[in-house]
């Protein structure tokens, strides 16, 4: 990267709201695990915490928070709600308890879990994040897992939708659910950003750009997201490991290094169907 320019680090999620591309995902470390993870995460940088009701971990996460010192203000903290609150009283319920487990006032981000299109309630679990919005109780809502056809319900009851966190890695790239986030101006979160078996690690796609850069094979998946404009939430646990994930600007991939990475796509689902699966 030239040096004279400073590399964003951040995407806007909403007018005002920036998220840095980087966070750490805490699943699925639960009890004095996580919160020593998120602990250590702060002090080695990160300003981005991604957690989840599901995750049974978010009074740990809160804990993690509290004895990093960190000023509130200084952090980007996510969490995530299931379907048993797809109503707007229910999202507004689910917004009290998961703070109150957090410790925190508020959320910079509160994520739709699933779309559960069974139940058909997403919509309306979207209309109350918009007002959770609107009275400043979180800075900016999204979703999660959901499909084209799940975003288009929503976007049809009136609401552009911020961000949508869904798994993306370079075996499992989504090129069509990208697209459609792209044409809709729709921010792109990716989980197991760096894959659940790590096989591709080791391709000369990614090998070859780390041997060549000095960097981990991981750092150039993350790089490859980062290029991308998506948002990253990988989990670790293990100190050099988070200082590597998130040091992965000051560096740049060549086209062709994207490209190659890119080709890597294999055409497969998402590991879990949202459809049909939820929680």
């Amino acid at each position: 990267m030239n040096g004279s320019t400073k590399e964003i680090t951040t995407a806007e999620v909403t007018p005002g709201v920036h998220i840095p591309f980087i966070g750490l995902g805490t699943w699925p470390l639960t009890g004095e695990d996580a919160a020593a993870a998120v602990h250590q995460a702060i002090g080695n940088g990160y300003r981005h915490i991604d957690t989840a009701e599901n995750y049974a971990n978010e009074a740990a996460v809160g804990e993690g928070i509290r004895r990093s010192g960190i000023e509130r203000g200084d952090l980007f903290l996510t969490t995530k709600f299931n379907t048993a609150w797809h109503s707007r009283t229910g999202v507004r319920e689910a917004l009290g308890r998961a703070v109150e487990r957090l410790g925190t006032d508020y959320l910079n981000l509160f994520l739709v879990h699933w779309p559960n299109p069974k139940q058909g309630r997403f919509v309306e679990a979207c209309e109350g994040l918009q007002d959770l919005v609107n009275e400043g109780s979180i800075r900016a809502w999204g979703v999660s897992n959901f499909k084209p056809a799940h975003l288009r319900l929503v976007q049809d009851g009136g609401l552009a939708v911020p961000l949508n966190q869904v798994q993306v890695d370079p075996e499992h790239g989504q090129p069509a659910q990208l697209a459609y986030h792209r044409e809709y101006g729709i921010v792109t979160a990716a989980y197991s950003p760096l894959g659940r078996n790590g096989s591709f690690l080791s391709h000369p796609a990614i090998s070859g750009p780390a041997r060549k850069l000095g960097k981990t094979p991981a750092q150039i998946i993350l790089r490859w997201h980062v290029q991308h404009s998506r948002v990253a939430v990988p989990k670790s646990a293990d100190n050099q490991r988070q200082r590597e994930n998130l040091d992965i600007f000051g560096f740049a991939l060549t086209q062709q290094q994207m490209a190659a990475i890119d080709a890597l796509e294999t055409g497969a689902p998402p590991r879990l169907d949202s459809d049909t699966y939820f929680h």
